[in-house]
């Protein structure tokens, strides 16, 4: 059984060559863990074997005195000792959402908050990390712990026990709040109690969603959730101290220093499973009052990706890494894209000139009834992504999805409420996929048959 540290063991070997056989064809299926059963509760659908278990939810009561609040988005998963694990959980809620945040609407809230209202309210969004004993299947405590911010999406967990949650909101200081927002703040999941909300502005300012490090470098990978977003990679001048700084780098293509778009919504400019020679590309004034980082670095040579979300590194048995990132509304369908990118051996160094890295479009759906929207994603312990879906229809039918290291999809669960699901990440033993409802918020426990996936299609 694979855990999510040894994600990569299970891809490295397929290399670029399994997607080459599948080059220009729709994604295959398989059955996967078999047929899901519909769930009595009318909650979540899961497949025979596997249940859930609730363990919170909006309102409930904190122990700093504070409530859950709602609109439970991206969340990371970390080890505290052999039974218990933390989560650190995101809140994507808007400058004007007080009612749903930590506190009541008329109150002003905590006192450590980077930013607040015109009325001198503390801003909602932010971070809840709430503290999960796996034998005993309780939460044991669950505090706020980061405040004051906008719609708190995705992030990513560090090597160094933090997570990175960001901020999907380009609202400007003047507009019925204090401070500009845009930025990704460093939350220390053993942390009791808030932690001092510092924006790490040299990571960019931009409509961040997701974050992933590689543990061998301490480069930071970045999404951005715009029709026309970049992928970004942060070089620390300090590898695991952030605030220090350091130099944002979007991702372009050797062969297409005007740029390229990994869109295919005109021309199928990138194929299924054909691998790019990338190149990255220095930016400048990152801060970006303007909201231009995007078409500044394009008009450089950067790639363009459709609403980057999720991403998730891992590392295979020759020592290189891989990451995977969604792009939600990519691809000719508009259904949703899966890409993958395979860092240089000097990745960040100037040998990797030499030796570029590699990205290729690992999925691209043309149907909605198999993939559609995907946004965040982990892997589960047998190596397969699971890719949470976010639907923009009028009725949704929002799934978890899964994809085999040869790129074939499955359904893994299905959510019967009207919204989406967000967040999964397993525990750091691989036997619990947690995963968050968005609204109202509930933060679910997953437990199940994780080995008896079913390879025939």
């Amino acid at each position: 059984m694979l855990n999510r540290r040894s994600f990569g063991l299970s891809l490295a070997a397929m290399a670029f060559s399994g997607l080459a056989a599948r080059a220009g064809g729709a994604p295959p299926s398989t059955s996967g863990y078999g047929g899901l059963v519909a769930d009595p509760a009318g909650l979540l659908d899961l497949p025979r074997g596997f249940a859930y278990r609730i363990i919170s939810s909006a309102g409930d009561a904190m122990d700093d005195g504070l409530r859950v609040p709602d609109r439970a988005d991206g969340m990371g998963a970390f080890q505290i000792d052999a039974r218990r694990t933390a989560l650190v959980r995101n809140h994507e809620l808007s400058a004007k959402a007080l009612g749903d945040g930590p506190s009541p609407k008329a109150s002003p809230g905590v006192a450590l908050a980077f930013d607040r209202n015109d009325g001198g309210q503390a801003l909602p969004g932010g971070t809840t990390t709430l503290v999960y004993d796996q034998v005993s299947g309780k939460v044991e405590r669950q505090h706020l712990s980061l405040a004051g911010t906008i719609r708190n999406c995705a992030g990513g967990t560090t090597p160094w026990g933090t997570w990175l949650s960001c901020e999907e909101d380009m609202t400007r200081a003047g507009n019925g709040v204090g401070q500009d927002h845009g930025w990704v703040f460093e939350v220390p999941a053993a942390r009791r109690g808030l932690v001092e909300p510092v924006p790490l502005k040299a990571m960019g300012r931009f409509n961040h969603e997701a974050t992933a490090v590689d543990p061998a470098t301490g480069i930071v990978y970045l999404t951005e959730d715009r029709e026309d977003g970049l992928f970004y990679r942060f070089l620390p001048t300090v590898r695991g101290e952030l605030r220090k700084g350091g130099r944002l780098q979007a991702l372009g293509l050797v062969t297409a220093p005007e740029g390229s778009d990994s869109r295919n919504r005109k021309a199928a400019d990138f194929a299924t499973g054909g691998a790019h020679a990338v190149r990255w590309i220095d930016l400048d004034d990152v801060e970006s009052p303007a909201d231009n980082l995007r078409q500044r670095g394009h008009r450089k040579g950067a790639t363009l990706f459709a609403r980057g979300e999720g991403v998730h590194f891992g590392r295979g048995g020759n020592g290189q890494g891989e990451l995977f990132f969604c792009c939600t509304s990519g691809g000719a369908a508009k259904l949703g894209q899966i890409m993958r990118y395979r860092p240089s051996r000097f990745e960040g160094q100037p040998a990797e000139a030499g030796e570029p890295g590699q990205v290729a479009l690992f999925v691209e759906s043309s149907d909605a009834a198999t993939f559609n929207y995907g946004d965040n994603l982990t892997v589960a312990p047998n190596g397969h992504l699971i890719v949470c879906e976010d639907q923009y229809t009028p009725i949704v039918d929002n799934h978890l999805r899964g994809v085999t290291p040869d790129g074939a999809l499955y359904d893994f669960a299905r959510l019967r409420w009207q919204t989406e699901l967000a967040g999964a990440c397993f525990s750091p033993d691989g036997t619990i996929l947690f995963v968050n409802v968005y609204s109202p918020a509930q933060t679910l426990a997953i437990t199940g048959p994780w080995g008896a996936f079913n390879v025939q299609a």
